[in-house]
């Protein structure tokens, strides 16, 4: 039996992972210190023979090494994420991302894991080379602009791990997630559909930021974490980055406006400037689409799970009682 452990495996992503990889038959062990992560995402998993949860953060090595030390994957998903967190707490965003890696690098080559890094599709930054493709340059904002410190220390993540891989021989695989969506995310740190299903729900305005007109491409969970797994099994996929995402845009006000149809809401729609949601001179990407053109060569897959489906599932779970 594979012994798999999954940091922030709690969190959005991490909690659906460690579901799939438990029907898979293997035994799932999650670190999570709940700073982001909610304990209601594994609470059906929590007393199952095969699944661990460890309520620790991952920057307490002693605990890291024994759980490296007897899994034989690692699923890093241990990340700051959320635009809003990332404005708010730009040392916390910097600090657990480039630490937290580095301990879980460090273990994994002390014990030769191979290690499936969870990167982001905010490394491309404002590069209007489009479709983003993995060798593809990229364009960051100024350092003043805090909203840039996650899109580098996800950059670094890739730097450190792509050098142990090169120069330490640990066996490592990137994935870059573009605005993966669906069931048990939250929006109090930004995250766009379940910020804007729940004011749709409550029949408030749902608030759309800057003129609307900005393009993001949302890719279901479930298609994302088939993606991980199998990118995890693959041997041809070590030392390798991926684009893991939907390439069909979507403007977040058409977005808003489905939201608003499929939810049978009464809510009208308000546009908000970006310095009022965020920090003045907030900068933003006006599109963001992944070439997945070598993820589908390595492993065939692409997403089948249209976003209408994902709506009605984050729609239904806005409306279940708590």
């Amino acid at each position: 039996m594979q012994r798999t452990l999954i940091t922030g495996g709690a969190g959005f992503i991490g909690s659906h992972l460690a579901e799939t990889l438990l029907v898979q038959g293997q035994h799932v062990v999650v670190i999570d210190d709940l700073s982001t992560g909610r304990l209601e995402n594994i609470a059906a998993l929590i007393g199952q023979p095969n699944f661990q949860f460890v309520n620790e953060t991952i920057h307490t090595e002693s605990v890291m090494d024994r759980l490296v030390s007897e899994c034989d994957v690692i699923y890093h998903l241990a990340a700051a994420v959320g635009v809003e967190l990332i404005i708010k707490d730009p040392v916390r965003t910097i600090e657990t991302n480039l630490l937290g890696t580095e301990v879980v690098l460090r273990l994994a080559r002390r014990y030769q894991r191979k290690v499936l890094l969870a990167s982001t599709s905010e490394v491309y930054g404002k590069s209007d080379d489009l479709p983003f493709r993995e060798e593809s340059d990229r364009v960051m904002g100024a350092t003043t602009k805090s909203r840039w410190s996650y899109a580098e220390s996800k950059a670094m993540d890739e730097f450190l791990a792509l050098a142990y891989h090169k120069q330490l021989n640990v066996p490592i695989v990137i994935c870059r997630f573009f605005n993966t969506v669906g069931p048990r995310q939250t929006g109090t740190y930004g995250m766009v559909i379940p910020r804007l299903v729940k004011q749709a729900v409550n029949d408030l305005p749902l608030t759309v930021y800057g003129d609307g007109l900005q393009t993001r491409c949302f890719c279901n969970v479930k298609d994302t974490v088939r993606a991980v797994v199998t990118l995890s099994q693959e041997p041809r996929a070590v030392g390798q980055i991926f684009n893991v995402g939907s390439s069909d845009e979507i403007t977040i006000l058409e977005l808003a406006q489905r939201i608003v149809q499929q939810a049978h809401s009464r809510s009208e729609i308000k546009l908000i400037p970006y310095d009022q949601a965020y920090e003045a001179g907030f900068e933003d990407m006006r599109r963001r689409v992944p070439s997945t053109e070598k993820i589908k060569a390595a492993i065939g897959w692409q997403p089948t799970i249209p976003l209408e489906q994902t709506l009605n599932e984050v729609i239904a779970q806005f409306r279940s009682p708590a």
